[in-house]
């Protein structure tokens, strides 16, 4: 039984898309992980104010 390799050849990657304002550049994959994190927190803060619904 042959098993397929774990870990990917870095020569097989291809280049990373990137996205650039001025002096600031970031990739792809990064800027979803930080808008990610943008919305949980903000998310965070406000769910604790929301109104309670079930309260009468």
């Amino acid at each position: 039984m042959v098993m397929a390799p774990l870990v990917m050849d870095a020569s097989t990657v291809g280049p990373g898309t990137f996205l650039g304002w001025g002096a600031v550049t970031v990739s792809l994959g990064n800027f979803i992980v930080i808008v990610t994190m943008v919305v949980l927190f903000v998310a965070a803060l406000l769910v604790p104010f929301l109104p309670d619904r079930h309260r009468r």
